[in-house]
């Protein structure tokens, strides 16, 4: 089992991902993909005069904050182009693909966050009404029942609240989590970056090995959504994933290539 999230951020294209994944697939692997669509929702917001608003916690990582309207627009963007575009590619590559969220069949599920304590101005400050949440169960039924009768599943948030509410959640820790519940051996994030960098701006300082023990050494290196992706895979592997790569989507066969190890290697 392979698990593939490919992140949503501008400038991070599908199509090298689909044809790789497509030859895996063909060739007998089962596979769950997951997407992002921050990329999309930012463009949408902005054209539907909702800018988007992003805030830090207290313990230094950064969302979105998401009231009910930006939840709508969020749906839209992620639910709507962003899984459609990636099941239309493949079904004109001949995989059958279903696109779902998180929502649907209550595959995510944990609770839902309607207060967060953020740092503005040096000052900390309680935001209400936030529609936000961590997954905390994956009920893996409907996606065993796709997998065995040969169709791709192609996921995105949001989640499902306990009490079946739509909540924005952090996707690789969906993944991650997603990873653990399916027992996949294998769990590959792609972005728009060739792994965790020790220089943002230098790709030739790229840590090409970390061990699963040492995840927190690397946590003062890792900028913006790298953090995430450190805490994403360090849940995979506590959750019995065997190897979690970072990788490049960029690339002429991204998949294939982080497979293959090149990228940040975690095990």
């Amino acid at each position: 089992m392979l698990i593939v999230k490919i992140g949503g951020g501008t400038g991070i294209g599908i199509e090298p991902t689909v044809a790789d994944l497509t030859d895996l697939i063909h060739a007998g692997r089962k596979v769950v993909l997951v997407h992002g669509a921050s990329g999309e929702t930012n463009l949408l917001a902005e054209r539907l005069g909702k800018p988007p608003r992003f805030v830090t916690s207290v313990s230094g990582i950064e969302s979105r904050y998401t009231d009910r309207e930006t939840l709508e627009i969020f749906e839209m963007a992620y639910c709507g182009k962003g899984n459609k575009a990636l099941v239309e590619a493949f079904q004109t590559r001949g995989v059958n693909a279903v696109g779902l969220s998180g929502l649907d069949g209550r595959i995510f599920e944990g609770k839902r966050k309607d207060t967060i304590t953020i740092l503005e101005g040096g000052k900390r400050k309680v935001l209400r009404g936030d529609y936000t949440g961590k997954v905390e169960r994956v009920n893996v039924g409907l996606l065993t029942l796709l997998l065995d009768h040969g169709y791709l599943p192609v996921l995105c948030p949001p989640a499902a609240s306990y009490e079946g509410e739509a909540v924005n959640v952090d996707g690789d820790t969906a993944a991650a989590m997603l990873a653990a519940a399916l027992k996949a051996h294998e769990f590959v994030m792609l972005s728009n970056v060739p792994g965790l960098l020790r220089d943002l701006k230098d790709p030739a300082s790229l840590i090409g090995r970390i061990p699963a023990k040492a995840i927190e050494d690397f946590m003062p290196i890792a900028q913006g959504r790298m953090k995430r992706k450190l805490m994403a895979a360090a849940i995979a592997l506590e959750g019995g994933v065997t190897r979690v790569i970072l990788a490049d989507a960029n690339v002429a066969h991204p998949i294939v290539s982080a497979l293959e190890g090149r990228g940040t290697v975690i095990e």
